[in-house]
């Protein structure tokens, strides 16, 4: 009997196949379809180049399962977590304030799978134009019911389709349109639809890839509304967006046969010089007339009439020429050391952040930079093992991190040259923004272990390490400094005292003039705004001490940390503020020393300031 072949459409390849996008299980698939429409409306926002407002709500289908839901989940915080997965019927909806889709790409968009905007060489969050798509096609086929999307690029008219997708011959299905006034100007895009999934075992890592995209997009707000009505938001800490990426050219490192003949049968181009300056990313004249020499290749030849051979040597030649400029990285769009500083203070409130940023580099011809940072103290949770953030693209890795070329470094550096242990609160944060991440699978969750790009994570780790390292010495050293201090300026009026007597002195002599010398030798930098005069500052001599738990009363809404001791000689009062290493504190009590009625100096508890 003869097998029988057949051909399937892209769609029905992945209704088949959908574990290859991360929809693996209800709790995996309710996860990738939050985290593949957050990641449309970010890059739709930052195309509009505005700060985004993301409005994110999953809500019951049927109210009936709410108190069904409030069972598993009250058995679900009890219990271990067990293998098998409660399902329940969701309906999802998410907001934005992006670019908006244009009204003929809006059913193509959202009901057909492989079709969208992320086809170019420049850094985008998407990389398929797959994942939108794939969670309106899981649930379609979870639960038959049509999606429902409304755009606008704020001009006349809004646009509302309800739609579903043809399976088989990967086409929209338009149910319904409508075309309203565009009134109020209004401009981003609504999806909304039903899934199914398990929200309960999912929960978790839904919160943490929300903490963790608020923390690497600090200039977006987001806000999120669960099945219980439990309200989480994300507010944006500044304004400033990295500058948008622009599209690029193929390097001529990173091209293929394929590449070449799909260039051929659209060049405009009559000779191989004009051929090779059009089509190719940073080849000049000079560049392509000295490769074109050493490929063997006329720079008179019509491009369009190259012979096959001449295709796969041209191709083998470009790889091996040494002469090429690297790729620039105008094509990327980095967050930078003051974006990633601000978006870790606002998430983990570290006591030290240390963040740097690599130069440009490549692998296989694609462009790639590689940001690091490291936080201590703070909110950092202390877990017995270091805690590593994971980015591709201004994207948070949350799944297989073991797998992660990021974790193999971590692992096999020797943290005990830095002053670090892994029980101590250490986050570490790598973030790889590339026209092509190297990831290992399309449902995007893990970095390839490319040569190229360990080098750069590894020496992006070590900066930061060593900035870490120098923060800990020190800290050591003030702290020993410090203890001698409290112990000096406790007996110092004493020995004064004594030392005059012995010496046969009517009158000892000041002591502040004594601890002056102390301060200024050892005492850190503050910047000091009276509450009298807040146009006044200047830069004072303290002595800085973390506060214990019994010194002070921790007020809702901060934690420790948020608190520190000062020594002063000035005359520091309540509600002064004072800047001690970029973050401001105001000054909550202040205590006199005295010694026989004679001054000693102040001591003062501050607490930070949040903006």
């Amino acid at each position: 009997m003869a097998e029988t072949f057949e051909e399937i459409s892209a769609a029905d390849f992945f209704y088949r196949n959908r574990d290859i996008a991360g929809f693996t299980n209800p709790a995996r698939a309710i996860f990738s379809s939050i985290r593949e429409l957050i990641e449309n409306s970010l890059d739709a926002a930052d195309l509009a180049g505005l700060p985004p407002d993301l409005y994110v709500r999953l809500s019951y289908e049927s109210e009936e399962l709410i108190e069904s839901e409030t069972t598993t989940e009250k058995k679900a915080e009890g219990e271990e977590e067990a293998e098998g997965f409660e399902t329940n019927v969701y309906k999802l909806r998410v907001e934005d304030n992006g670019s908006g889709v244009p009204a003929r790409h809006i059913p193509a968009a959202f009901g057909q799978v492989l079709f969208g905007s992320k086809y170019k060489l420049r850094q985008t969050r998407g990389t398929f134009g797959l994942g939108g798509t794939m969670a309106l096609l899981y649930g379609q086929i979870t639960t038959h019911k049509p999606a429902y999307v409304k755009s606008s690029t704020g001009m006349s008219r809004v646009y509302e389709y309800k739609l579903m997708v043809d399976i088989q011959k990967n086409r929209p299905l338009i149910l319904d349109r409508k075309v309203l006034l565009n009134k109020e100007g209004w401009r981003g895009t609504t999806v909304e639809f039903c899934l199914e999934g398990d929200y309960i075992k999912a929960m978790t890592r839904i919160l943490e890839y929300l903490k963790q995209t608020a923390l690497v997009n600090p200039y977006a707000n987001i806000t999120f509304v669960d099945p219980k009505g439990r309200l989480y938001k994300f507010n944006r800490v500044t304004t400033k967006m990295p500058p948008p990426p622009k599209e690029t050219k193929p390097h001529p490192y990173g091209v293929d046969v394929e590449t070449i003949q799909r260039l051929m049968r659209v060049t405009p181009c009559r000779n191989m010089v004009d051929f090779m300056r059009y089509h190719f990313h940073r080849v000049g004249e000079i560049t392509a007339v000295r490769f074109l020499e050493s490929a063997g290749i006329g720079k008179t030849k019509d491009p369009r009439k190259l012979k096959h051979e001449e295709i796969v040597r041209l191709v083998r030649m470009m790889k091996n020429f040494d002469g090429f400029l690297p790729p620039d990285a105008s094509c990327l769009s980095p967050l930078g050391v003051e974006l990633l500083k601000a978006g870790i203070l606002k998430e983990l409130k570290p006591e030290f952040i240390a963040a740097c940023q690599r130069q440009p580099s490549t692998y296989s011809g694609h462009p790639f930079i590689v940001e690091t940072a490291i936080a201590y103290g703070g909110n950092v949770p202390k877990r017995g093992d270091f805690i590593l953030y994971r980015f591709a693209n201004r994207i948070p890795l949350l799944y297989d991190e073991a797998s992660d070329v990021s974790w193999k470094i971590v692992k096999a550096i020797n943290w005990r040259r830095y002053r670090v242990t892994p029980e101590m609160p250490i986050a570490i944060l790598v973030h790889i923004c590339s026209t092509k991440v190297p990831y290992k699978t399309v449902g995007k969750e893990f970095i390839a272990d490319r040569p190229e790009v360990k080098k750069e994570i590894l020496n992006g780790i070590r900066e930061a390490a060593r900035q870490l390292q120098h923060f800990l010495t020190k800290r050591q050293y003030v702290e020993r400094e410090t203890r001698r201090l409290t112990i000096f300026a406790k007996y110092l009026p004493k020995i004064v005292q004594f030392s005059t007597e012995l010496a046969g002195k009517p009158k000892p002599p000041k002591v502040t003039r004594m601890l002056e010398k102390v301060f200024q030798r050892y005492g850190d930098s503050l910047i000091w705004q009276p509450v009298k005069n807040v146009r006044e500052k200047a830069v004072i001599k303290a002595i800085v001490q973390n506060v214990k738990a019994a010194e002070v009363k921790v007020e809702p809404g901060y934690d420790l940390t948020d608190y520190i001791r000062v020594y002063v000689l000035v005359d520091i009062a309540k509600g002064d503020k004072v800047n001690y290493l970029n973050t401001e504190y105001i000054v909550d009590s202040v205590e006199d020393v005295l010694f026989k009625d004679q001054f000693i100096y102040h001591t003062a508890i501050c607490k930070r300031v949040f903006k």
